[in-house]
């Protein structure tokens, strides 16, 4: 599709039913059932009440550049956290050169945020060693992720209270040591906000994580925004209040959450997230003082996005 003068492109690394929709977003199972006729098959199984939901890359070209916006949970890696992607093997690069890019066309990578479903094909193993995937993109990762993340700031993060907790702090030392580490000196550690073009501004978006962030696109009279995990599933747009529980911080999520929603729905942006299914995109409205799914992306002519 075109939003304005950007082509958008989304390229597809996993779909399936991941765990318990309540679980992925902890919330009441009448908010599921009410919403089935249009979660399913797309968001939700009612069938099993599983989550239903993708990981994808966004690919923009902009201004004569190739921008890829998440990039994935990538193949051959410890994932102790999430085994459903332990040491997983695709073929997204091959759905990425079918989308017309190869890794060396790449020229800016954004990272909306450090959890391993999000950094994964910054690099490939190569030769036992964990290299840049894009050998000639700068890489933008918000500095206040960079810096949670580190394993040297290990201590200033809260102690693990379960076993669930410890298996996922261990789980992001390693995303660190093999998607994020071996890209630091091709990256910027933005802050505040950072322009990428005309078109695209980052800008923050805290509570997923430290330095969730947001990807706006402007281009003539057209507006989206890339959400990255500040939803998960479309019932958080019915009721912005459920986080995630992968949140780090579920109140300030759930505050942003609802900011993110009310300019989309001023300003008509589409609104895009990293892991819906389906088309993956929707413009929102109010409803009330409430939000609404007024259509998919798919259900838009190329000339309205």
């Amino acid at each position: 599709m075109h939003i304005g003068d950007v082509e958008v492109v989304k390229v597809l690394e996993w779909a399936g039913e991941i765990a318990p929709a309540r679980d992925i977003v902890p919330s009441p199972a009448e908010l599921w059932a009410d919403n089935a006729r249009w979660l399913a098959p797309d968001h939700w199984n009612p069938g099993t009440g599983g989550y239903v939901g993708a990981v994808q890359t966004w690919v923009l070209r902009s201004e004569g550049r190739v921008v890829l916006v998440d990039t994935g949970v990538g193949n051959d890696r410890e994932r102790p956290q999430i085994p459903l992607f332990d040491h997983m093997s695709t073929d997204f690069l091959d759905r990425l050169a079918a989308a017309g890019v190869r890794p060396e066309d790449v020229d800016v990578v954004v990272n909306t945020h450090i959890h391993y479903d999000h950094v994964g094909w910054n690099t490939r193993l190569r030769d036992g060693d964990w290299v840049p995937t894009f050998p000639n993109a700068t890489y933008l990762i918000p500095r206040a992720d960079a810096t949670y993340f580190d394993p040297r700031n290990a201590h200033r993060r809260p102690a693990p209270r379960t076993e669930r907790d410890q298996v996922r702090r261990e789980g992001s030392l390693l995303v660190y040591a093999d998607s994020v580490a071996p890209v630091l000196g091709r990256t910027v550690l933005w802050e505040g906000s950072h322009r990428i073009d005309r078109n695209l501004t980052l800008e923050p978006a805290p509570g997923h994580t430290p330095g969730s962030s947001v990807l706006r696109l402007s281009s003539g009279t057209d507006r989206a925004v890339f959400v990255g995990d500040l939803l998960h599933s479309p019932v958080q747009i019915v009721a912005p209040e459920h986080s995630s529980c992968f949140c780090e911080a579920p109140a300030q999520a759930a505050v942003t959450r609802r900011q993110v929603l009310e300019r989309a729905a001023d300003q008509r942006e589409l609104v895009i997230p990293a892991h819906f299914g389906g088309s993956g995109a929707a413009e929102v409205r109010r409803d009330g003082s409430r939000f609404a799914v007024h259509r998919w992306a798919s259900r838009l002519p190329v000339e309205r996005l």
